[in-house]
């Protein structure tokens, strides 16, 4: 756990770990992009609901993007205590959101759901707020208490509760996915918290065993599970999706059938553009492609823990741990999804699936991240805290040590303008 360290001056530049996120960031969203023409291309074409226009969603997507980079940029930039500040009225005004979502005339209904709320010609869906103020709330109330929960009371107030309510309302919707994801960024700060592993295993067993009942108590989902289970019995129902993801892989092979070249997104992947992405991908660019978006999002969550571990306090550490968790929680479970090894959850794969919401709110909260990056701890700061546990006798050598290694370019640099001051004296 990190100790909470005096506030230090934010960085200009990024360190490396912070220098990876943005450019895989930014990677991942323009292969997003490209993509996204590529799938969804044809059925735009072909639909009068979006105007028989190809570059229908590219439009919608470019504009969402481009708003999503310049705010992560400019979040980048502010301290995150800024974020600590605003996360819990945004949590009050996502739960007046989600609720409002659900009544009738006031949400927008989409294929038996309601998850997003419509102004104009934009939808909005209120949960993509939800897990961004959760996180902050979350983050500062773990990050208050001077021990970490050490039971399942202390773990439910009000840290659980609240992780509950809003999953209870995004379940309703119904998004069992979004509701998976929201759980996976909580346990994961309840981990780097300091919770007992039996203890948060037990947390997570009453969370699992809620989410088995969500899904045996909605037909659909039941039927997706029986699905996942048992795929060639339901190729017509509820695995049709996923086979034909898994057709389009094996159509691929290696290098693909080339871009904008899949059948599968023609005639036979519904929302190819959306959840189904991934398989498209694996398509039209083969295992090589595949193995380059995942190997994206793996450096991805290696830089995002390695900011967690130089965060200057427990608040930022939890942050840090808390997103990258989630993104890389929602891109593992849409990628197993996708392959057949997970039950079909519905959630998109993070920066690449269209979708204006999810790329906005993700966008954002790597901005935060990258705030996080720019205030975290130097690695002299870092050094010297290790070597009181390394060398116990020399720690106050090894630590003047480290510290005359940090400070000699600025001392050379001091010693010639000196020598230079004198000759011009002479």
């Amino acid at each position: 756990m990190a100790r909470d360290l005096p506030d230090a001056p934010r960085r200009r530049d990024l360190p490396a770990e912070g220098q990876i996120i943005l450019l895989v960031t930014l990677a991942l969203t323009a292969i997003g992009q490209v993509m996204v023409y590529s799938a969804s291309s044809p059925v735009a074409m072909t639909t009068e609901r979006y105007g028989n226009d190809p570059l229908y969603f590219v439009k919608n997507g470019v504009v969402f993007t481009l708003v999503g980079v310049i705010l992560m940029l400019l979040v980048m930039r502010l301290p995150a205590a800024t974020f600590k500040a605003l996360a819990p009225l945004a949590l009050v005004a996502s739960l007046v959101l989600l609720v409002a979502v659900l009544v009738p005339g006031v949400g927008a209904e989409v294929n038996g759901a309601r998850r997003w709320l419509a102004v104009g010609p934009i939808t909005f869906q209120p949960s993509e707020l939800a897990k961004f103020a959760l996180l902050g709330t979350v983050a500062a109330l773990l990050a208050a208490r001077r021990a970490a929960p050490a039971t399942v009371s202390e773990v439910l107030k009000p840290v659980g509760l609240l992780a509950m309510i809003v999953a209870a309302l995004v379940l309703v919707e119904p998004d069992l996915g979004t509701a998976i994801a929201i759980v996976l960024m909580v346990a994961a700060m309840l981990l780097v918290a300091g919770v007992r592993a039996r203890l948060l295993g037990g947390v997570v067993a009453l969370g699992l065993a809620a989410a088995g009942a969500a899904i045996w108590l909605e037909p659909y989902r039941r039927e997706r599970f029986l699905a996942f289970l048992n795929p060639e019995a339901h190729a017509q129902e509820g695995s049709y999706q996923v086979l034909q993801g898994i057709i389009g892989f094996a159509s691929g092979g290696a290098t693909g059938v080339g871009l904008g070249e899949s059948i599968q997104k023609v005639y036979y992947v519904p929302e190819a553009h959306t959840d189904m992405i991934f398989a498209i991908i694996g398509e039209e660019l083969g295992l090589i492609g595949a193995v380059v978006i995942i190997a994206g999002f793996a450096a991805f969550t290696w830089a995002g823990f390695t900011v967690a571990l130089h965060a200057r306090d427990r608040f930022s550490q939890l942050v840090a741990a808390g997103a990258t968790a989630l993104i890389a929680g929602q891109a593992a479970i849409n990628v197993g999804a996708v392959t057949g090894i997970l039950p079909l959850t519905g959630i998109p794969l993070p920066l690449v699936s269209h979708g204006s919401s999810s790329k906005l709110s993700t966008l954002v909260i790597i901005g935060v991240l990258l705030a996080v990056c720019r205030e975290g701890r130097t690695v002299t700061e870092v050094a010297a805290e290790r070597v009181p546990r390394r060398t116990p006798r020399g720690d106050r050598r090894a630590v003047a040590v480290v510290s005359d290694l940090a400070e000699a370019p600025s001392r050379s640099t001091a010693n010639a303008r000196r020598r230079r001051t004198v000759r011009t004296a002479r």
